[in-house]
């Protein structure tokens, strides 16, 4: 597969015009394009697609669109002026005008098909046509691939209109889910979490669409009403957009032998993920079954450490099928997630997801996407036992994998040189039972308080104030685990020489890089998508600069607005404390 060589940029981009020598479409060139396609991308109707890699779909602008954010870090990193968020050109291309970009920029963008599998079980029931080869791609359309600063990034409009695989949908997506997503990339991007990042926000002033919702002060599980909501297009950015999921559509399609190049595109496939987001770290010479074998020992690494992140900052997917789940391992398809405030080991924010995908049971989840991620690559290997068995090897590995990554995240997030078994099983009875704000609570721990009068800010309920008859007990058991735990981290007791053998303010500092102060509370997100929908954006901008320093102490203003516990009026709030995936 060729390359062109990497083009750093020497100077700030401030026009497409300057952009466009850097676009190099390697998907697109090294891959299939689905032979029933319409070349010039106008292709928006729901259709089977039986073969090909991906097929070129033209994006269909939103109306009269305007600016609303972009990410300052990302354009720094690609080396992008501010000011080109708001040209027109750039406006243009990133609200879904694709007709008047400079060459050698195409007119056309893609879209990709991939399978589906929920908790480790095929399904093809979600494909209109019953066969699995009608989803994919619905809403989102990569419109860009390119070297930046040395570096390979693609492009993707959400709700760039329909394609093949929309199922019968408009190929939408409102301002407000596409305020979340944008949010919560450069968010999670800043608390040190790998994931897809974002570009750019534009809205239409014109344009609206029309969807299930929450009415104000509704605690139905799903949505009460339909509500018109102004249409957006948010821009998002990664190495590559290869899903689990799409590893899926052709192992299957390998497997089953469905067309005579299904084996081919299958070794297409992986080989193009192998040199867009693993080419560090697997040689390009090596023959293709010792790269698979490469492939699925560094994924599984990624994937584990990603899901240990996710937990460390109390991230909930939500929804994490195999065609959520980025082949890269980052996060990646932001819908109906949620970031955990009250603390419940089985805190899930889609009423539709049930437990398998809930808080603290994402590293199973992630297993048995490890496991379809397996037996997508098992065709390669059919006639080459002994990587076929190292193969299986490396799938039953993962929980251990998994759970090392765990112990060391929970160590990290409690200050302790190696994982206590005790230590953590109290701690989680505690601040379940309690309840205490997941975030509040590891940041004040952090500050490695004398007695547990500080940690009580994070408490939902004081122990000694909730009326329960065992709150003197509860309340005894939470000092006697800050006794615990303080022997433990070393600043109990003194040394053999006379010292500590870590400084408070060391261990402080610390715990305070892995454990952030900001997190990302859906009842400040509301606001800000309702005022941002009445043409408002500064409350929208505002937050955005908080959730971009989550670890920093910022100003006090800052923290009197938005480091605080939940107010209780807004628990089991529709749209605040549970949603639907309506985007």
């Amino acid at each position: 597969m060729e390359y062109r060589s990497p083009r750093t940029t020497s100077f700030e981009v401030t026009s497409l015009e300057e952009l466009a020598p850097m676009a190099d479409y390697s998907l697109m060139d090294n891959l299939n394009c689905d032979p029933d396609a319409n070349p010039d991308g106008i292709d928006h109707m729901p259709r089977q697609v039986f073969t090909g890699h991906y097929v070129p779909v033209r994006p269909t602008p939103i109306e009269a669109a305007e600016y609303v954010s972009h990410s300052e870090g990302l354009f720094s990193e690609l080396g992008f002026a501010d000011s080109l968020a708001q040209s027109t050109d750039f406006i243009r291309m990133f609200s879904g005008d694709l007709a008047q970009v400079p060459e050698p920029m195409r007119k056309v963008g893609w879209a990709c098909g991939y399978a589906l599998s929920i908790y480790g079980t095929e399904f093809i029931q979600q494909c209109p046509f019953q066969t699995g080869n009608g989803y994919g791609d619905g809403r989102a359309i990569s419109v860009l691939e390119g070297v930046f600063n040395g570096r390979r990034w693609e492009m993707q409009l959400k709700g760039g209109g329909r394609t093949p695989y929309c199922r019968g949908a408009d190929g939408r997506a409102v301002l407000r889910s596409s305020v979340r997503e944008f949010l919560a990339q450069e968010h999670m991007h800043a608390l040190g979490v790998p994931t897809s990042r974002s570009l750019s926000l534009y809205v239409s002033k014109t344009e609206k669409v029309w969807r299930p919702w929450y009415s104000e002060g509704s605690r139905m599980a799903d949505p009460d009403q339909i509500i018109e909501e102004p249409v957006a297009i948010s821009t998002r950015v990664a190495p590559s957009f290869i899903r689990v999921g799409q590893l899926e559509l052709f192992g299957r399609r390998a497997r089953k032998q469905e067309h005579p190049k299904a084996m081919e595109e299958l070794e297409q496939l992986v080989l193009h993920l192998i040199d867009r987001e693993y080419a560090e770290v697997i040689d390009q010479s090596l023959d293709t079954p010792t790269k698979v074998v490469m492939l699925a020992h560094e994924f599984r690494c990624r994937l584990a450490s990603l899901v240990a992140n996710w937990v460390r900052v109390g991230y909930c997917q939500g929804n994490f099928n195999s065609d959520n789940c980025a082949a890269g391992g980052f996060t990646l398809d932001y819908g109906p997630f949620g970031f955990c405030e009250v603390f419940d080991p089985h805190f899930q924010p889609w009423t539709g997801g049930g437990q398998h995908f809930s808080f603290l049971n994402q590293p199973g989840a992630a297993e048995q996407n490890f496991r379809m991620f397996c037996r997508a690559l098992q065709p390669l290997l059919r006639a080459h036992q002994r990587e076929l068995a190292q193969l299986q090897e490396t799938e039953t590995g993962f929980p251990e994998v998994m759970q090392a990554e765990l112990e060391m995240m929970w160590a990290e997030k409690l200050g302790l040189d190696a994982f206590d078994a005790g230590i953590f099983r109290e701690l989680i009875v505690l601040m379940a039972q309690t309840p205490v704000d997941y975030t509040l609570f590891f940041r004040q721990l952090s500050l490695i308080p004398d007695d547990i009068e500080s940690l009580k800010k994070s408490f939902y309920r004081s122990p000694v104030e909730s009326g329960a008859a065992d709150s003197e007990a509860l309340f005894k058991r939470w000092s006697q685990w800050l006794t615990e735990w303080k022997s433990r981290i070393g600043l109990a007791t003194n040394g053999a020489d006379g010292n500590v053998s870590r400084s408070r303010e060391e261990l402080s500092r610390q715990m305070k890089l892995v454990n952030p102060k900001y997190t990302m509370r859906e009842w400040l997100v509301v606001p800000a998508y309702q005022q941002a929908a009445e043409g408002d954006y500064l409350p929208l901008r505002a937050l955005q600069n908080v959730l971009t320093q989550p670890y920093a102490e910022q100003s006090e203003a800052a923290e009197e607005q938005y480091c605080r516990l939940k107010p209780p009026e807004l628990f089991d709030l529709g749209g605040v404390s549970h949603y639907s995936c309506s985007s």
